[in-house]
Parts: structure tokens; C-alpha cells; sequence
């Protein structure tokens, strides 16, 4: 594939290194002659000094025929601007790194669908969520929110003999914003088909708003899980969206941030946390906020030796799961020998994301779920004119290996029903077996593509 990196920094980088690693065609862009300089030294590309969001040094690096623009510079704007232009010179995929919240917020503004960018990137966001699977469920894998957060991937372990085991899916009248898109027994995983019965044992994934599947959890799960004390040292955008995805009944969340003014934008936003104006790299502040009698202990202050101080001081004091986040690739062989349980880099989230954008054809990004199932999350554009929109859901001949998950029309999305019907511009979230991928994908294509 044909690719163009908008940014040299530390991101840009790493992500044109991988991209070599897998044999593609990369350009490279940024302002900053040492970083290009850096890149010709080191990478196997053609690299390009000059500002990513103007024209002529887009048109010098051929981005209208990229298969593939990813705009990630340090400035959002620059982003922004750079991957609506690329998409409108004729790029077939535009992604924009941002690190403001406000850019990802569809309740003040839509900027995705304004300026034409396919996705909006928050390293910082999918950092939070590959954290917060590492606690949920170790192993498993860990899914961006679709839909730009208005629906979730969530897995939760059948626990006891609850109202929805032994009963047909299609008997328990889940909430219409809700699927059960995959169970695993024994080894095995398999996409949900409505005579499919709930065991004790059997891990689901579940698909649609949080609210509505926390009430599906109480079908399946009982409430014998102890409460887990979690505290996050860091309150900046990694911390903020850790804290956000964890706090509920499952987690007690103490969110540890050294600038006052970040506390109390911290505490004015999440309703379940407690922030406390503490610097966590000090023993004697955790020691304070009782830190040994902690189930899990993170890390992500943004500063590597930091995290790697302050986990060493946790694990000291008695904290029972250190987590830290690591962004230096020469840290990895140090960390392990200082107690740390886990580190997070997050370049390989980075890394992990883009290479789920690596698709052709209406396939707008790919994540596996899990590394034997062999089954993935598709999101795939429904283009005019393709067979999807002939019938509705429930007449279209799709494999059993397949469940069409949401729908996200004009920026909205919605779980869909069996008498509803794909449009072009649509964009469909499905649970596809790899067996049938190339079935299921023919059906979205345009006859003249």
C-alpha cells in the first residue's frame, strides 16, 4: 500500500518503522529538517521537509494517491486540516491523530464528519482502553469504542446460574440497543446465533450503550465480584479516560494529579472518582493515601521515569498490580526486574491501531478478537449500488459466521433489527468470521469498484 506519514515526531516515527517492517510504500513528512534527517538515516522512505497542511508539500508527497494518509503531528489542527485536505486531493483513507478531547466531542461539534477525516486518532484514549482490559480481563483483547463512543465492546464471564443461562438469546428480550456478538466455551469462540444457550463459564462479548449492557450483565452475572480499589496516578488525558472507563459498581477509582486546576476539571467530570491533589511520585503521598491496600496501581503520569519511579514506590508499600506506562522501547528489559506487572507503550497501541487500517476496498478498519478465535470487528462502508442495500438485514444472504452489529448513518449510530435496510454512506460495525470475510465484504462493494 501506498502510504503518507504526516509527522516525524516520536508517533511518526514509530509507525513509518512499522510500516517498512511490512514492506509498504511510505512518505514521510515534517517540518523539522533533523527529524527528517533522523528518518533518512534510519527508515527505508522517502521523506519530505515542509508543513503537513499545505498543499503544495501534500501534493509533493502524493498524498491525493495514497491509499492511506495518517496525519500526526503534535498539533491537532495541523491534523485536522492536513487529513481533510489529503482526503479531498483524492486519498482513499485520511486518520488525524488529536489529543483535545473537544475534537472527539459529537455533543459541541462534529469535526470528523465536517472535514471529511475517516477517523479521529486519541493515542491517549486507546492507551486508557488497553489499560483498562489488561484489568478487566487479562489477555483478552482490547477494542476502541465504536461508533466514536456512542457504542462499546465489553466481555464479561458467565458467573452463576443467572435468569439468561440456559435460555435461547432469543428468548431473553435483550434491550433493542444490544448484542451478544460472540460466545467462548472450552477453548472455542463462535459468533451468537439466536438459538444459542448461555452457559456458566461461557465469556460473552457484548456490543451497544454501557447502560443497557449493565443491565444485560445482571442477566448473566451475579453480584459476587468483590469491589476492586484502583489508583491512577496521573490525571491527564490518559488518566481522565482510565478513570472514566473504570468507575462504576466493579471499581473504586482514587485519581492521584499533582496541578490543582487539573483537579478540579478532573473532579467536575467524573462523578465516580475521587481526585486527589497529590503528587504520586512522592512515597510519602502514597504512603498517605493508603496506597499499599490498592488491587491495582497505574502509572501514567506522561514522564517514563515517573511512572517507573512512582510504580517501583507502589509495589514497595504493597500495592498488589503495577501497571505503568513506558513509551521508551530500551525501558522494556528494565522494568521487569523492578516489580513492575505490566507496562504500556503506547507506540504499540499506535501500532496495534494502524494496522487495522491496512484494508482495501469498503474495509475501513480490522481488529481481531483474540489471537485464536478467529473472528474480528469489522467496519466496513456501504458503497452504492452494492448488494447490502438491496434487502434488508434479515434477507440478505449472510453467513451465520457474520452478525451486523450497529449501523452509523449521518453520525448517528444504532443497533439495527431485521427489517431494517443498509444505505450507501452507511457505516456498518460486523462481527465476521475470517472463513466468510471475503463473502461478507464482496456484498458492500460497488458492481463498478
Amino acid at each position: 500500500m501506498r502510504i503518507v506519514v504526516l509527522g516525524a515526531g516520536t508517533v511518526g516515527h514509530s509507525i513509518a518503522s512499522l510500516l517498512c517492517l511490512h514492506r509498504h510504500s511510505v512518505t514521510v513528512v515534517d517540518t523539522d529538517a533533523e527529524h527528517i534527517r533522523h528518518v533518512n538515516e534510519t527508515l527505508d522512505v522517502r521523506a519530505i521537509t515542509g508543513s503537513a497542511s499545505q498543499s503544495s508539500v501534500l501534493f509533493q508527497a502524493n498524498a491525493g494517491s495514497a491509499d492511506l494518509v495518517l496525519a500526526v503531528t503534535g498539533n491537532d489542527e495541523v491534523n485536522i486540516v492536513a487529513g481533510s485536505m489529503a482526503k479531498a486531493m483524492g486519498a482513499k483513507r485520511a486518520v488525524a491523530r488529536v489529543y483535545a478531547p473537544v475534537f472527539r466531542d459529537l455533543s459541541t461539534f462534529d469535526y470528523q464528519r465536517h472535514f471529511g477525516i475517516d477517523r479521529l486518532l486519541s493515542l491517549e484514549h486507546l492507551t486508557a482502553v488497553e489499560v483498562a482490559r489488561e484489568l478487566r480481563h487479562p489477555g483478552s483483547v482490547a477494542v476502541e469504542n465504536l461508533a466514536r463512543g456512542e457504542l462499546e465492546v465489553h466481555e464479561l464471564l458467565v458467573t452463576e446460574n443467572k435468569a439468561g443461562v440456559g435460555r435461547c438469546l432469543k428468548d431473553l428480550r435483550l434491550p433493542s440497543g444490544v448484542r451478544v456478538g460472540s460466545i467462548h466455551r472450552d477453548g472455542s469462540t463462535w459468533i451468537a446465533g439466536a438459538e444459542d444457550k448461555v452457559a456458566v463459564g461461557d465469556r460473552l462479548t457484548i456490543i451497544g450503550q454501557r447502560k443497557e449492557i449493565d443491565q444485560v450483565r445482571e442477566l448473566f452475572c451475579g453480584q459476587t465480584e468483590l469491589r476492586m480499589g484502583v489508583v491512577i496516578a496521573g490525571g491527564g488525558e490518559t488518566g481522565y479516560h482510565l478513570a472514566a472507563a473504570l468507575e462504576g459498581q466493579r471499581y473504586g477509582v482514587v485519581l492521584m494529579e499533582q496541578d490543582r486546576a487539573r483537579c478540579e476539571f478532573l473532579a467536575s467530570h467524573l462523578k465516580e472518582t475521587v481526585v486527589v491533589h497529590r503528587d504520586a511520585t512522592r512515597r510519602a503521598n502514597l504512603e498517605e493515601e493508603r496506597i499499599g491496600s490498592a488491587d491495582a496501581f497505574i502509572a501514567c503520569t506522561g514522564d517514563d521515569e515517573d511512572n517507573i519511579m512512582a510504580a517501583v514506590e507502589a509495589r514497595d508499600i504493597g500495592a498488589k498490580k503495577i501497571i505503568a506506562l513506558v513509551g521508551r522501547p530500551d525501558y522494556a528489559n528494565v522494568v521487569g526486574k523492578l516489580g513492575i506487572d505490566l507496562t504500556v507503550s503506547p507506540r504499540e497501541v499506535a501500532a496495534k491501531q494502524v494496522l487495522g487500517y491496512l484494508n482495501i476496498g469498503p474495509v475501513v478498519s480490522r481488529t481481531p478478537l483474540g489471537e485464536e478465535s478467529g473472528l474480528c470487528v469489522l467496519e466496513i462502508d456501504v458503497q452504492a449500488g452494492s448488494p447490502a442495500t438491496e434487502h434488508v438485514l434479515a434477507s440478505l444472504s449472510l453467513p451465520p459466521q457474520c452478525l451486523i452489529a450497529a449501523v452509523i448513518r449521518q453520525g448517528f449510530a444504532h443497533v439495527p433489527g431485521g427489517d431494517d435496510r443498509l444505505q450507501a454512506e452507511d457505516t456498518a460495525i460486523a462481527l465476521i468470521h475470517d472463513e466468510v470475510m471475503e463473502e461478507v465484504v464482496s456484498l458492500f462493494e460497488s458492481p463498478q469498484s
